[in-house]
């Protein structure tokens, strides 16, 4: 390349690898011309200039790797070009190699250097010093650029990430601001519902206080006397349900409900859910109408949850319905499903609110009959519920004071498939037969009412307040029937029972958990250890009569050797064995 025409223009390299503009500054062709065909084989750009005038020029439009820069021209010497390139900005860091024909004192080479040369080479060039020395500083040119490139793609990375960090950290804000105001709305609903809870609680605790009252007067008439009996069995009965709701909302959130999948008949479902509520339905004065089909329909379903589900949905009626009001329940068949409807002419729903109604601790507001809001668990039982068996439920209202209307379905067993299981009955022994009995609990006062409450109806009853005393009493008594708190001091009443199941006489008593747990996992453990039943507190009076009608006969040798060692009262302890 000769001449200027034939130099490409070339922005800032991006890489060594691309071509560099060189510079080359002389007053004379000749020298010109060498130093190109010395440097073609760099493969770069050479532009050429014939005095410091036209250099500047270039200079001014083309950024350059290295300049050439005779020192001895007309008009403009090399020092001076090289001071003027020195002095701007963009060009101070340009390397210069000063190519002079004479002799250069050590002031004129200091001079140099202090304007920009980097090297001096004396005329006559040595091409391969020149090529080596160009290529050099070349290299080192394109260095530098990769590098303030690097840099400018650093400083933009680091303002993409500043702004990436901006925008994140206004997300996080956002969606911090965001679950703070929804840990402020759990927090008002827990506060919420730990008052209505309080409030559920308190009522039938107080009722049930002041029946108590009632009873420790003397000389109550016995028509009083069994109001109270009546109103404190009823009290429990509703404090029994809510505990029973609390920990169904906590085993389905949990998943821990198992269905007890069969065949059940519609109409064992509604006729059991209705003796559920009838006594509510007698209270309120409602009147009921049903029309259930005629024809056999089943669900595949679990037959507690199935009556469950219903008599939820018929307590949420009778609960929000003035006194004296109406309820009809409709159950036939739907297409393929069964459906059961249910619709009262109580204080309805809000429309706005129908979408929230099977919500956990959603509530029906304003105009509700009476104290009995309760906790707003009955409806989403009864939706979860519903799901695990494949169902759909739904809610529809006119609006308040126009009633309400609830209706599941739940898919459609054939008739052929649904072939309802006949259950073995219990093999019941002569009514009003005694029993030998062991209670242990070490709760005073839950093992002395269980046991006087025996006691009168004629039981043997003996009482331990540990494992290790249920243990010796078991041994000593041989008892048609053991029941067994589990979290008692000593052994556990799981212990207790694996010890009675290794003796000979062990294996026919009839073993029962009594307890506070209810949970599955409890369940399982009590038949692991060797319990028949696992019952949760408090007990139902016509289980346990149930229960101990249906006891097998013990033989008469046992019953009567065992009765002659422990001759005395019926009611006994740990310490009256011995």
């Amino acid at each position: 390349m000769s001449s200027e025409s034939a130099v490409q223009a070339t922005a800032p390299p991006h890489g060594p690898t691309e071509k560099v503009n060189i510079l080359l500054v002389d007053d004379q062709p000749a020298r010109l011309l060498s130093y190109e065909s010395i440097l073609s084989e760099l493969g770069h750009n050479l532009i050429s200039a014939r005095s410091g005038r036209e250099a500047l020029e270039r200079l001014m439009a083309h950024d350059f790797a290295v300049v050439l820069l005779d020192v001895n021209m007309p008009g403009m010497d090399g020092f001076e070009v090289a001071s003027m390139i020195h002095e701007h900005p963009r060009f101070e860091k340009t390397p210069i190699i000063f190519i002079t024909g004479v002799h250069i004192n050590e002031m004129d080479r200091l001079r140099g250097y202090t304007l920009g040369a980097v090297d001096y080479v004396s005329i006559p060039v040595v091409p391969a010093i020149l090529r080596t020395k160009v290529a050099v500083l070349v290299e080192l040119y394109c260095q530098r650029s990769e590098l303030q490139r690097l840099n400018q793609h650093l400083t933009e990375a680091n303002a993409r990430l500043a702004e990436a960090h901006s925008t994140l950290q206004a997300e996080k804000t956002r969606e911090l601001e965001e679950l703070n105001a929804q840990l402020r709305e759990a927090n008002r609903n827990k506060d919420e519902f730990l008052a209505m809870l309080a409030h559920e609680l308190r009522n039938p605790l107080a009722s049930i206080h002041n029946a108590v009252q009632l009873m420790r007067k003397p000389q109550l008439p016995a028509t009083q006397l069994g109001w109270a009996r009546d109103m404190i069995e009823r009290q429990l009965g509703h404090l029994t349900r809510l505990i029973d709701d609390l920990l169904d909302v906590a085993r389905i959130t949990r998943g821990k409900i198992n269905l007890a999948r069969e065949p059940v008949p519609l109409s064992t479902v509604v006729t059991r859910a209705l003796e559920t509520v009838q006594p509510m339905l007698s209270r309120q004065g409602h009147e009921l109408a049903l029309n259930v089909a005629e024809e056999p329909l089943f669900i595949d379903g679990d037959p507690t949850r199935l009556i469950q589900i219903v008599g939820n949905m018929l307590s949420n009626a009778v609960k929000y319905t003035h006194a004296g009001g109406r309820i009809e329940l409709t159950a036939g068949r739907c297409g393929e499903d069964v459906e059961i409807r249910i619709r009262d002419n109580g204080i309805g729903i809000d429309p706005e609110l129908i979408p929230t109604v099977f919500n956990l601790f959603a509530q029906a507001s304003g105009g509700e009959p009476g104290n009995q809001a309760g906790l707003g668990i009955g409806l989403a039982l009864v939706k979860r519920l519903v799901e695990l068996h494949g169902g759909h439920v739904e809610a529809h209202s006119d609006g308040v004071g126009k009633g309400s209307e609830f209706t599941v379905r739940f898919p459609r067993m054939p008739s052929d498939a649904a072939t309802a299981p006949v259950k073995p009955a219990l093999a019941v022994t002569k009514e009003g037969a005694l029993r030998r009995i062991l209670i242990a609990d070490d709760n005073r006062d839950a093992l002395e009412s269980l046991a006087q409450l025996l006691q009168l109806d004629g039981h043997e009853v003996y009482q331990a307040a540990d494992g290790l005393e249920a243990l010796a009493m078991a041994t000593r008594t041989r008892p048609d029937l053991a029941m067994l708190d589990i979290g008692m001091p000593g052994l556990d009443g799981y212990e207790v029972a694996r010890r009675i199941r290794t003796e000979d006489w062990g294996h026919t008593i009839t073993l029962v958990a009594v307890t506070g747990w209810g949970q599955d996992a409890d369940r399982r453990r009590s038949q692991e250890a060797g319990f028949d039943s696992h019952w949760v507190k408090p007990l139902d009076a016509q289980k346990l009569a149930a229960l101990l009608n249906a006891l097998p006969a013990a033989s008469p040798a046992t019953a009567a050797g065992v009765a002659a060692e422990n001759r005395g009262p019926l009611l006994r302890r740990a310490g009256d064995a011995a």
